[in-house]
């Protein structure tokens, strides 16, 4: 029987995951026999454990009971539902580090995988100066980024096709020193034989495809997920009644956006100093 390792230092919620399959062991009970005693089903203690759900309160709550562990299930799902990753995307990153395909688009920021450390920690230490996240949590989204932009190094790698719309070339991020290496980045990640790279310009108006960062993945068995997000919020989805549309949007504003060539004129030409 195939078991995923599980990392509890990956996250709070892997964490969370970890300490119920724990507790499952040391009772001999299947996940369906927990599911059973706790009122789930065995996939969604298996979406659990694995990390690729976030453990609701009630969940929680109903671990305790089952495990007679008091609250301190309870006040670890507390920890992991207050994570600085929004709903969907520890799922989304776990079928990510083994696509075969990823396809981005993302607006006003450089995405995660395209990132340099300065310019992802300058992100980070935005978002805690704001208040929006804890400096744990920063730490939490760098390190996760960190084994993020590892897992596409693997071989073989991915094939990873990036449509970055012009703001993210032209917001400037850490200050000159960090925006000028990170624009060096995107110029060579260009270069890669497994990577496309384009910019999406500013006069493509209406005809841009989408208003929100997308990810598109797909896995080894061709079949393909969408990720998408706002400010607040998360989801996954894998029915390709839905799944379809957001893929041909995509092949629509790659056939819109610039060349990779003259993506990477426009980045070398703010790289000079017109940024």
């Amino acid at each position: 029987m195939n078991r995923k390792e599980l990392d509890p230092e990956s996250s709070p919620v892997a964490a969370f995951g970890e300490r119920l399959r724990r507790l499952r062991d040391e009772r001999g009970w299947t996940q369906d026999d927990l599911a059973e005693r706790m009122g789930y089903s065995g996939t969604h203690i298996s979406a659990v454990e694995t990390g690729r759900r976030s453990p609701t309160a009630r969940f929680a709550n109903t671990a305790d009971k089952v495990f007679g562990t008091g609250d301190r299930l309870e006040r670890q799902g507390r920890a992991a539902r207050h994570t600085a990753l929004l709903e969907g995307f520890p799922e989304y990153v776990a079928h990510e580090v083994r696509a075969a395909e990823i396809r981005i688009f993302e607006l006003g920021i450089v995405p995660g995988l395209l990132q340099t450390p300065e310019y992802a920690a300058a992100i980070t230490t935005g978002a805690v100066r704001r208040g929006a996240i804890t400096e744990q949590q920063a730490e939490e989204r760098l390190a996760l980024l960190a084994r993020r932009q590892a897992a596409i190094g693997r071989t073989p790698a991915p094939l990873v096709h990036a449509v970055l719309d012009e703001s993210c070339l032209r917001r400037l991020v850490g200050g000159h020193r960090v925006m000028v290496a990170q624009l060096d980045h995107l110029a060579e990640f260009a270069e890669l034989p497994t990577t496309v790279l384009q910019v999406a310009p500013y006069d493509l108006g209406e005809r841009r495809a989408f208003d929100l960062p997308v990810n598109l993945l797909t896995l080894p068995d061709r079949s393909v997920i969408v990720y998408a997000e706002s400010a607040q919020q998360g989801h996954l989805e894998r029915d390709m009644r839905l799944v379809q549309p957001m893929l041909t949007a995509y092949h629509q504003l790659q056939a819109e956006s610039l060349s990779q060539a003259a993506s990477v004129a426009m980045i070398n030409q703010l790289r000079k100093g017109s940024l």
